[in-house]
This record gives structure tokens, sequence and C-alpha cells, in this order.
């Protein structure tokens, strides 16, 4: 079993563990940084785009809020700069660690979707907990040598919804 701040994917498996990299480490130190010169090269700017699921399993209710990626940037910036004004009662840093699973990935070609999910909670200062329960699924190219992020479908719930029986 690997500990949180392990990429679970072998050197060896060099695609996944470069997504994973991409995806959970560098994406949660930038983060916390509030510093989104250390992710910049994850995207690629043309064509990027992110849907905001508003935390519905339906479709309906998702919105183009991220038409571009200065767009996304903006609200990343936001988002970070927000959290990193908060106070916890244990170490942020491995607490959203401890929360975030990225095992599944799908590649075809030069083309992968990855899966990342959050699920649990960090420690506030006066005992309650905020949760992290959300997904993403991300669209991400090998593009100049490296992979990238080229958009997503994002702030989903997790779990999205029930299997119906004849799904099993």
């Amino acid at each position: 079993m690997t500990a949180p701040f392990d990429n679970p994917f072998p050197a060896s498996d060099t695609a996944r563990h470069a997504i994973w990299d991409m995806l959970v480490r560098r994406d949660i130190d930038a983060f916390l940084a509030a510093d989104w010169s250390l992710v910049a090269d994850d995207f690629i700017a043309d064509g990027f785009i992110g849907i905001h699921g508003n935390k519905s399993g339906n479709p309906d209710d998702w919105t183009l809020a991220f038409p571009d990626l200065a767009a996304y940037r903006a609200e990343w910036l936001r988002q970070a700069l927000d959290f990193a004004g908060q106070t916890f009662g244990e170490d942020a840093r491995t607490a959203i660690f401890r929360t975030t699973t990225l095992r599944d990935i799908a590649i075809a070609g030069q083309t992968a979707l990855v899966r990342k999910k959050f699920d649990g909670s960090i420690l506030r200062p006066d005992g309650t907990r905020d949760i992290m329960q959300w997904q993403t699924l991300y669209s991400c190219r090998h593009h100049q040598g490296a992979w990238k992020i080229s958009g997503f479908t994002g702030y989903l719930p997790n779990p999205m919804g029930e299997k119906t029986p004849a799904e099993g």
C-alpha cells in the first residue's frame, strides 16, 4: 500500500506516472502555494475548456464556466488565495493528499481520460471538518513532449449517482 504522497504508478509506466505527478503532486503543491506559475505549463491553452458540474449528477445542471484557460486560471487563483487565508487543525497538504485518489487513467494513443476523486475532509481548529467530496474528469494529451491538460469536467459529485439494477 502506498502512502498518500507516493505516486502509485511505477516510473516504468512513464505516461501514468507523469500524469499522476501533474494532477496530484504538482497541482496540490501549486494550489497550497497559490502559485499558478508552478502549473502553468501543465495546460494546453489552445482549445482548452472547463465544464463546471455544480456538484450535480445531472448534465443539464453543468455549465461552461471556463471557456478558456484564462477564465480557469482566475478561478483557480481565487480559490487558492481563499484557501491560503484559512486556518486548519491539521496539516493541509497531508489532508489534501489523504483525500485525493487518482488511479484510473485510460490512455489511447496521445490522449488520456483521467479520473481524480476527493473523498474525505480537513480538520478545522474548532474540531469541525470541511468535507472534500467531489471528482473531476480530465482530458489530457501528450503535447510537445509532455502530458498536459486540454480540458476537464469537474466539480462533480463523488460518488456520481447510483447504479440501476440493470447496471449491477
